[in-house]
């Protein structure tokens, strides 16, 4: 499989993921004309090895998510070479997304009852994020400088919608051309990139 790039640091560093040829996926980083392979120690003994790399800031910390032995995903923070594992304690599988300048890392998690929450984790302090009109689930996906997030939630009609997170308030974000809208990144200018369809 061709592999899928998913976020760029101004170092022009790109991280991404790719499936081998035996079905296992291994995440990638892609610097100064080189590859490398970014796989957590942790996928060993899983049925299904799988890490994703999804963001990268300029420091060149990596997030992304891993398969574990216990067969359940979690988020990963890959910086100097270590792999540091990221849980939301109040999920059963966390998906980390975007990491900022300030080592701020975004994401979502599940709940026991199969909710999806967004995360903001700050060192060791998880925050939800729970966009107060998504009653189908929040994930965070972006996060600049400034601490502001962008992501999408769900509403009960099934239809995705773009957010952002400033000052402690949601705005949603809504390409009019679109049914459905998804915010995948935000830089420290507050512009924002969109997927519609």
């Amino acid at each position: 499989m061709t592999p899928l790039a998913q976020g760029i640091n101004n170092a022009s560093q790109i991280v991404g993921w790719y499936q081998a040829s035996s079905g296992a996926y291994y995440g990638f980083l892609y610097s100064g004309g080189s590859y490398t392979t970014l796989s957590d120690p942790l996928t060993v003994g899983s049925a299904e090895p799988l890490t994703m790399a999804l963001g990268t800031n300029d420091a060149g910390e990596i997030v992304g998510l891993y398969r574990g032995a216990d067969n359940h995903i979690h988020g990963f923070l890959y910086k100097a070479g270590t792999y540091t594992t990221i849980d939301d304690p109040l999920g059963v599988k966390t998906e980390a997304y975007a990491i900022n300048k300030g080592g701020q890392i975004v994401g979502d998690y599940n709940d026991s009852n199969g909710g999806i929450h967004g995360f903001l984790c700050s060192g060791d302090q998880y925050v939800t994020l729970n966009d107060p009109l998504g009653t189908a689930g929040t994930i965070a996906l972006g996060i600049n400088r400034f601490g502001q997030i962008v992501g999408d939630y769900g509403d009960s009609s099934g239809h995705q919608h773009g957010f952002l997170h400033t000052g402690g308030k949601y705005i949603t974000l809504d390409d009019p051309l679109g049914t459905s809208t998804v915010a995948t990144g935000i830089n420290d200018r507050g512009q924002n990139c969109r997927l519609l369809y």
